[in-house]
């Protein structure tokens, strides 16, 4: 990334932050409001991304997470605040900032007749100085795929297309919509890996997943956001130890008398989900000597043990809820092309 620009936004104290090594972001995001007729899917949502990182953006269904990007590409017009990639509006200065962004969509839109080789040429014919087509084939393991039309590839090697297509331009940003849905553990770690190398490319990664195993292992910084505001923010590892309380977690067969366990351990236990239990305590090895012998003398399995912080699964439950139905992101359901020069 060349240049650098007086950041528009008036950052308040704690918020999601400014480059901690002063250098500017890759993308900020001050105060995006965007609505649909009565129905504000994004409010107020501020945000930075910095270059080399990787930052998720997580939400439920519904959060607004769909339209922020869609915003950030230049496909939805801000109601209010600004959004800048590499310094540039996305809609305003569109013809400059496209050869240096890509973006890996769920559904790729690539002809289905198209070999992967002749997708990666031609989109390669778009940009001035585009990565080598067989080398990316190479990194995302489809070089033995070339002669396969895309109808016939794999719902996961389709995948691994979408991400080549994606950084074929080179991109200094890379938005990256669930990588990994679909794809076999080869597939995914070959993906993780690629993600990874991004980052030490110095390319700025937003990732949207669901996947949050993806997340803690991929994510330098993460972002949370529901009904299209921004609820919390932080690394995993900061999200997953900011909690005011210890906790040891551990799996078992449901319906265990927690009543129990409470007196076993000496702290409260509760069933937290259907074999998932949780005692509101630092797991000292006393008690999980405890635990273990009355497991043992049961005969019951223990089948994983967490002591000392939580999952990001857990923080993003607590802060988002638990939701078994979603109000629609209004953009999903709208078709967004693949940008061309």
């Amino acid at each position: 990334m060349t240049g650098t620009w007086v950041p528009f936004c008036n950052w308040p104290a704690g918020s999601v932050a400014a480059m901690d090594d002063g250098g500017a972001a890759a993308i900020e995001v001050c105060d995006l409001t965007v609505r649909y007729g009565d129905l504000t899917a994004v409010d107020g949502l501020s945000f930075t991304a910095a270059p080399g990182a990787i930052t998720a953006l997580l939400g439920p269904n519904g959060a607004g997470k769909t339209t922020t990007v869609a915003a950030l590409e230049g496909f939805h017009r801000p109601d209010s605040g600004t959004v800048r990639i590499l310094g540039l509006d996305p809609i305003a200065q569109r013809a400059d900032l496209l050869p240096r962004i890509g973006a890996m969509l769920q559904q790729p839109g690539v002809h289905t007749g198209l070999r992967p080789l002749e997708a990666l040429e031609l989109y390669a014919a778009f940009y001035d100085d585009p990565a080598d087509p067989r080398a990316l084939l190479e990194e995302v393991g489809l070089a033995d795929r070339v002669g396969t039309s895309f109808r016939r590839l794999s719902g996961g090697e389709q995948q691994r297309l979408s991400l080549a297509l994606a950084l074929v331009g080179k991109p200094e940003v890379a938005f990256l919509d669930e990588p990994t849905a679909g794809v076999d553990v080869e597939g995914r770690r070959l993906i993780r890996r690629r993600i990874s190398q991004l980052r030490d490319e110095g390319v700025a990664v937003l990732l949207t997943t669901h996947d949050l195993d993806d997340v803690e292992r991929l994510a330098d910084h993460v972002v949370i956001i529901d009904a299209g505001r921004v609820v919390a923010a932080g690394t995993p590892a900061e999200l997953m130890s900011g909690t005011d309380h210890d906790e040891l977690r551990f799996g078992a067969p449901a319906g265990l008398p927690t009543a129990d366990l409470t007196t076993l351990l000496g702290v409260e236990v509760v069933e937290d989900q259907p074999g998932e239990y949780v005692a509101r305590s630092v797991g000292t090895p006393v008690m999980i000597a405890a635990l273990a012998s009355w497991l043992a003398e049961r005969d019951l399995a223990l089948a994983d043990l967490r002591a000392g912080r939580q999952r990001l699964e857990d923080v993003f439950v607590r802060l988002t809820g638990e939701r078994t139905v979603a109000a629609p992101d209004p953009s999903a359901t709208r078709g967004r092309r693949r940008r061309r020069r």
